[in-house]
């Protein structure tokens, strides 16, 4: 009897460092960060393209001396807020976006690009933006953030 007590208390003491183990050794998830995209003193966003995790933020900055918008291009949307249309004001407007699945998020300016019939982003022509003295329209102002998994 004492034997077969013997090999339980042996068993038992192994489940127990299995689990302390197990334990230990699970992977901790990180901690969410909040991520900037930037709108320097030109009609861009900084970067352009960014990769996150699960459960981080981004917060736009809007640094230059005119307003600015974030606008969701929701046709190619899948990573959720979809209708997102907001201003980012002159010399220091903020919007934060937290992200709690994977996808991704393409955004454009409403103000420096429109979106074409295949919801491309395109400079904003002649109906609409700045045009330069060789009657340039520029680039259209974009951009995409792609979620990843946080594992």
């Amino acid at each position: 009897m004492s034997r077969l007590r013997s090999h339980w208390s042996v068993l038992a003491l192994l489940v127990v460092a299995m689990l302390a183990f197990a334990t230990h050794s699970r992977k901790t998830p990180a901690a969410p960060i909040t991520h900037k995209i930037t709108v320097p003193d030109e009609d861009r966003f900084v970067p352009f393209a960014i990769t996150i995790h699960v459960g981080d933020s981004i917060t736009w900055v809007n640094t230059d001396e005119d307003d600015h918008s974030v606008v969701s291009n929701d046709a190619y949307n899948t990573a959720g807020h979809h209708g997102v249309n907001v201003i980012l004001p002159a010399n220091g407007g903020t919007y934060t976006l937290q992200f709690d699945h994977i996808g991704v998020f393409p955004f454009y300016c409403r103000f420096h690009a429109v979106l074409d019939k295949v919801h491309q982003p395109a400079a904003p022509g002649p109906d609409g933006g700045i045009q330069d003295a060789s009657g340039n329209y520029g680039t259209p102002m974009n951009g995409i953030i792609t979620v990843v998994s946080g594992d």
